[in-house]
Formats: C-alpha cells, structure tokens, sequence
C-alpha cells in the first residue's frame, strides 16, 4: 500500500488555488516569444511577488552550438481582405501570428497568401500556436473554419513588427540556505496566450519560491525563469562552474490542465529527486504517471545533456503534444483550474520539505534492539502488536546503517515519511541515532609544476 506522504519539516501552505489562477490570468494575455518586450512584461509581473535579477544576453553572443538571435518585438498583425475589413486580427488574439514573422506589407492573391496561413483542420475553431525563430519567414495562423471560408480577392498582409539587434532576457531568484548545494527549479517564460503551456508553471514557480524564501532550509534553491531552448542554454553557459552545486532539480511546466501528474525521469533515471518524485506521483488521487526519460520535451533536454547530465527531471500534467488542446488558443484560462493548480503547489512543496529532511542516519547501539522503553520510546504494555510509532522506530534502528535514507525506509516499510522521519528526530534526541556524515567528494590530484615540466622518455631511449 503506497500511504500518502508528507513531511513535517516545512509548513504546509495555505489554499491558495484562487491567487495561482488570478496570477496565471495576468500572465495569461502577454505576447511572448524567446526574446522582446513579452518577456521582459512578464518578469516584471513575477518580480513583484519574488525578488528577482535580471540578465540580457546580447544578440549574436555565441552559445554552445547556438547563437541568440535577433530581438523580435511586435505592434500589430493582420490580413485584410477583398472588402478591407480584418479577416485575420493580432489585436483580437495574439496567436494570430507566426512567432518572429518578419514586418512586411504586401498585396497578394488567396493563392498566395494560403501558404503562408495555418490552421487546425482536425479542430476547426481553434488557432494554432506555430514559430519561426530561426528562419527569416511570415506567417499568420487563424481558425481552419475562417481559412477555408476565404473568397477569392485580393487581400493584404501586413506585420507591424522588428527584427533588430537586442538581448535575450531571463531572470533568476536565489534564496541561499544553509548549504552551497542546490536545488533547480526551471520554468520556461518564452510562450504567449497559453495558460496551460506554460502560464501554469511560471505561476507554480512564483509562488513556490515565494513559499520557500519564508522557510528556514537547508539547501540553496534556484529558480530560472527563462526562454525554452536557447534561454536554458545561455543560462548553462553562464553558469558552467556552478553547476556542480546542483544536487536536484525540476523543471516546471503545463500544470493545471485535468490530466493526471506525470513524472519524467532525469537522463541519469535513478537521482534522488527521481525516487522522491515517483513516490510522490505515485500517492496522489488518481495516482499519476512516471515516465522514462527522453531527449524531447522542455529544457530537461539541456539541463540533462551529455556535457551536463544535472540530476533533474520534469513535472507535468499531461506531457507535451499530450492533450488535444496543446499548442491552441484552447489552451486557454478554461482549461486550467485553481484546484489543479493548488494540487500541483502541493506537490512542489512535499518534494522541497522531504529534500529538506531526508537524510541518511547510523545506529549508534546497533547489536540487536536498544532497549526502547526505559527511554519513554516503548508503550508501557507489552504482548500487543507495535504501533505505527513504535514500527517506526524499529524500521529506522534497523535500516540505519548509513547507506539507507529516511525515503528508502518510508519506502520500504510501507510507512509515512511523516511517520519515519518523527521516528528518526525521537532517536536521535535519545542519543540512539547519528546523522550520517556525507562522504568527502574526490578532488583531481594536482600535478606539481616540477612534474609536468620533467621530460619523460620514449620507447627508444630519448627525450620527447
């Protein structure tokens, strides 16, 4: 029996499903893409709940095998068609328009404009969400029932929008604790009128940091609120020597649509924050979903790359391309709820309390049972089956031998971590149980200068 766990260390939250979906509805209306003025709008709406810093990185830097591009800024989109009035309308939607459309102003036939246009034929009334970051193009999407209603005529295009040297923004809220190792939390910033995708996770996360900054802790935690893709890339690339401060992560992400919560595994597949967050997953009312990991998704695919390989994993709802309303203006403030929301901070905040306290511990009296009850741990009573109190700390002096942490016991004894890691504090303050030192990390011995420069001789006899 999996029995629903919690975890004493930190406070519950409060039921704030309303405030997540008023924010995730001030989030909701902005004009995003992975650079530009959206984005920027956007920080400054989650910098007034948490304290945030800045960072642009300059159009044309170098990144890895990337480059960012340039800024892409837009005022106003729209076709015009035979009669002069608005067929196609940015003002009315902003998914109206291909993300990073070129400014152009041209006359041109249905004929021609059709290639340019895309539509949903499967979901007639819906509009597409499409991009061309890369590409120089234009393009205009809109409702396949609009599309295949257009007459014959004339029409004109027209993008009021910039394409000029700039930055890429993101941004990062730090809250130290009293450890250097960290725990990651990225949530992407770069999508317009989606709620699900991703107005969810960058309210999830807001509020989580926000929760997190009022608690006492141990770890150092980090969020990055950046661009998909090239955001988590200029991100890793300024942050190549703190990395090896990441003990855990998660990236946050399409978190308040009805689909059960879904696990993706890091690339390592047996971290830490894996087994925690399948434990977690696995608890919830339906039980959610645990799946393998894959080099497609959101910015796991960077964060878990060869050159990097963090222990960090992703927490959904339904997966990406996995619910029909996915990348559409039906991804709309209807599909998300406050209750889905709330569950899903919920969940976020279990993970950081059982972080927080998940430790492993060494029985200090380890030859058979310590006597219990002359330490007021023990029911008075003999001859009746132990409470879940007692099963507790039978469970921890067991299996504390320093290679098993208070997760794996919960796990293991089919108790709750609440239950094991009570057990564990009544131990310890009994003198019967000993936090469990980590062990030294290796450092790469260091060559003397008078040993690299000292020739060394080849098979042969002579120097080289």
């Amino acid at each position: 029996m999996i029995v629903a766990p919690s975890a004493p260390g930190l406070p519950a939250a409060p039921g704030d499903g309303q405030a997540l979906y008023a924010f995730a509805s001030q989030l909701y209306p902005i004009c995003r893409s992975i650079t530009g003025n959206g984005v920027r709008q956007t920080l400054d709406l989650i910098g007034r709940h948490i304290d945030l810093k800045r960072h642009e990185v300059a159009s044309g830097t170098k990144v890895f095998d990337w480059e960012v591009p340039l800024e892409w800024n837009i005022d106003d989109a729209c076709v015009l068609g035979p009669d002069g009035e608005r067929v196609v309308d940015f003002r009315s939607h902003n998914l109206h328009i291909v993300s990073y459309s070129e400014p152009i102003r041209r006359t041109l036939s249905l004929e021609e404009l059709q290639p340019h246009c895309h539509s949903l034929p499967a979901h007639p009334d819906w509009i597409p969400y499409r991009t061309s970051y890369y590409r120089r193009h234009w393009g205009f999407c809109l409702a396949d029932r609009v599309l295949q209603g257009l007459p014959r005529g004339r029409y004109e295009a027209r993008v009021d929008s910039s394409l000029a040297p700039g930055s890429l923004s993101y941004a990062e809220c730090v809250l130290p604790g009293s450890s250097k190792d960290e725990v990651l939390f990225f949530t992407h910033v770069c999508h317009p009128s989606l709620a699900n995708d991703n107005t969810s996770g960058m309210a999830i996360a807001t509020f989580l940091a926000g929760w997190i900054g009022s608690q006492p802790r141990r770890y150092s935690y980090r969020f990055v609120f950046a661009p998909g893709t090239i955001g988590s890339l200029c991100w890793l690339s300024r942050n190549q020597q703190r990395l090896k401060h990441v003990r855990h992560g998660l990236v946050l992400g399409l978190l308040g649509d009805p689909g059960a919560l879904t696990y993706k595994r890091s690339r390592r597949g047996n971290c830490e924050i894996d087994q925690l967050l399948a434990y977690l997953v696995a608890a919830e009312e339906p039980p959610g979903n645990v799946i393998d990991f894959e080099p497609y998704g959101y910015d796991e695919r960077q964060l878990c790359s060869p050159g990097f390989n963090l222990p960090v994993g992703r927490l959904t709802r339904s997966v990406n391309d996995g619910y029909p309303q996915y990348h559409s203006s039906a991804d709309d403030l209807k599909l998300i709820n406050a209750a889905r929301l709330q569950r899903s901070l919920e969940v976020c905040q279990r993970a950081v309390s059982i972080l927080e306290t998940n430790r492993r511990y060494v029985n200090l009296s380890p030859k058979g049972e310590p006597r219990l009850g002359k330490r007021g741990l023990y029911g008075a009573t003999g001859g009746r089956s132990p409470a879940d109190r007692e099963r507790a700390m039978l469970w921890v002096l067991n299996q504390s031998d320093g290679s098993a942490s208070l997760l794996d016991i919960a796990q293991r004894s089919g108790l709750s971590y609440a239950a094991i890691q009570i057990a564990a504090d009544e131990l310890g303050g009994a003198g019967l149980l000993a936090t469990q030192k980590p062990a030294a990390r290796k450092r790469k011995p260091r060559t003397s200068a008078v040993a690299r420069r000292r020739p060394t001789r080849s098979a042969s006899g002579g120097r080289r």
